[in-house]
């Protein structure tokens, strides 16, 4: 009962999903309870990415063929994942982008993440970001459809599982009452890092029975190491430790990142 409770408060902070009325109270909430629900981040993935392929399969089926219709997925399956998350994590990004890049100082940069208004780093990395997904998405499709099914489950599963070794590794940093990631501020523990592993690993090898092609797995997840390096990297350099924006960002670049070494891959 508490895994499951945990599970659900993780989809009331990481998704638009309804848990509300009596199932909201038997839930209930704590920032103890809200805390530990961060190991079930690649949970999330799960029925995020699951309902993303899917959604993209049933479309594939209905759409007629034609040589726009994998662009047409793409678009149509991002929209979906925008809509259920409630762009959490693409907001994360947004933010960062116009911290780091309005300023070389470091409290500057956290000042400008906590301003509401998007700037123009912010507007460009969103858009630039949208357009690496949907165009990496029909790139896959084009090559497999049943390709992209897998890889939409399997990048938001493992996306979401790099961001909670940056809690483990760096401190949190920023206004830490007024933070969105506040929950997060402590350090995430060994067992609630053990039960996002065993939800990642669960999640590789259903993608793995799913297209039993170790090169794309295999290069989709050497992309998500790297992206998360370099995301590490930056985030210790310029601030010294994490933000939720932080957080949402890397979920952000890894995502992408899976893509981009799945499509690599396709080539070896």
């Amino acid at each position: 009962m508490t895994f499951i409770r945990h599970y659900l408060l993780a989809l009331q902070f990481f998704t638009r999903v309804p848990v509300t009325g009596r199932l909201a109270h038997w839930v209930g909430y704590s920032p103890e309870l809200l805390r530990q629900s961060a190991a079930h981040f690649p949970g999330v993935g799960w029925l995020v990415g699951g309902l993303a392929g899917l959604l993209y399969a049933a479309l594939a089926r209905a759409l007629p063929d034609g040589s726009y219709t994998p662009l047409v997925l793409a678009v149509l399956v991002t929209v979906f994942t925008v809509l259920l998350t409630g762009a959490f994590h693409e907001d994360g990004l947004s933010d960062l982008a116009d911290g780091l890049g309005g300023s070389s100082e470091r409290e500057r940069v956290l000042d400008i993440m906590k301003d509401s208004r998007i700037g123009a780093f912010g507007a460009l990395a969103l858009v630039l970001a949208l357009l690496l997904k949907v165009a990496l998405l029909a790139l896959l499709g084009e090559a497999d459809p049943a390709l992209a099914c897998g890889a939409l489950f399997f990048a938001h599963v493992l996306s979401r599982f790099t961001p909670l070794w940056l809690i483990r590794l760096l401190p949190h940093v920023g206004d830490t009452a007024r933070s969105k990631s506040k929950p997060l501020a402590d350090q995430i523990s060994a067992a609630g890092l053990l039960v996002a592993a065993l939800w990642t690993v669960a999640a590789v090898a259903l993608a793995w029975w799913w297209l039993p092609d170790p090169r794309l797995w295999i290069g989709g997840g050497l992309a998500a190491g790297l992206a998360w390096l370099w995301m590490w990297r930056l985030l210790a350099r310029r601030l010294q430790g994490y933000t939720g924006d932080g957080l949402g960002a890397t979920q952000q670049v890894c995502e992408i990142a899976i893509y981009l070494g799945l499509a690599l891959a396709l080539t070896l």
